[in-house]
């Protein structure tokens, strides 16, 4: 595997890197059926995670047992036209903005047709082809003339040291460049989102919940970073008490294993230094648990 990641390496670096821009913004009444057994490696791997995870009946580690980071919204192999939004999903870890300590949260960082990295002690340099969201950030925007590119992301800790958890690498064509789009006009307003599942669909367990920021700002609660949120989700079932579920060490995903059952689900924004007030909130999303 390593092998295969320093051929693709020395592929990016003898590629032309071309103009590059990028705008990051501002920024149990009825008990759930138990998950799967891992194989140890795997139980091993979630329990050194256990931190990251959110503490809820509910919760279940992802089925891949491990952390990741992720493009939400883009596909591999595909044609888009610039700008474009990328977005960030991350799995069994949570944000926390550069400089900031929380356990094994961590920030985003973009990498533009480069490998990994080939040692994991050092820090991501700063250049046009390692792009840093310390703010904590879940997307950007990428303006690049036509050709072919890569780009996969990494999660690295206060100091821009990577961890081990990284996407895979996105290959993608950019086949025209608009000119005059502006970035505002492609993010719009400040919000949140609830990603998936889908409105009224009817969902296979476990369940993903993916949320998203723009133009906002996710942090772990503890470090108390001034103009950040963490997510709270709310589940409402009909007869049944709210079940409040708090991702205050910065989540942006859950898995989850409810009971049977009609959702509505109500994902919230909160804000790490103004007393738990409600910065945003994203349109509610029903579902059905068959």
């Amino acid at each position: 595997m390593r092998q295969a990641e320093r051929q693709e390496g020395r592929a990016g670096r003898a590629a032309a890197m071309v103009a590059l821009l990028l705008w990051a913004g501002s920024a149990a009444a009825q008990a759930p059926a138990a998950p799967a057994v891992a194989p140890p490696a795997a139980a091993d791997a979630a329990a050194a995670e256990g931190a990251a995870l959110v503490v809820h009946p509910w919760v279940v580690p992802p089925p891949n047992w491990s952390p990741e980071a992720y493009f939400t919204n883009l596909k591999d192999g595909a044609t888009l036209e610039a700008p474009f939004v990328a977005r960030f999903g991350l799995s069994m870890r949570g944000i926390v903005p550069a400089g900031k300590t929380a356990g094994t949260a961590g920030h985003h960082h973009l990498l533009i047709n480069q490998p990994l990295p080939l040692d994991f002690t050092k820090p991501l340099p700063f250049t046009e082809q390692y792009i840093h969201f310390g703010k904590g950030q879940m997307e950007t925007v990428v303006d690049l003339p036509p050709g072919t590119y890569t780009m996969r992301l990494v999660l690295a800790d206060q100091g821009h040291i990577p961890y081990f958890v990284y996407s895979k690498p996105l290959k993608f064509t950019v086949g025209k460049q608009n000119k005059g789009v502006t970035p505002a006009s492609l993010l719009g307003e400040p919000r949140i989102e609830l990603l998936s599942p889908a409105d009224r669909s009817s969902v296979q367990l476990p369940l993903r919940m993916q949320f998203h920021a723009s133009g906002l700002n996710i942090s772990n609660a503890a470090p108390k970073v001034p103009e950040t949120g963490h997510f709270r989700l709310v589940l409402e079932r009909p007869g049944q008490k709210a079940e409040v579920i708090e991702l205050d060490g910065g989540q942006t995903e859950l898995w989850l294993n409810p009971p049977k059952g009609s959702y509505n689900a109500r994902l919230e924004l909160i804000s790490n230094t103004a007393a738990g007030s409600v910065v945003a909130r994203a349109r509610p999303v029903a579902f059905n648990v068959p």
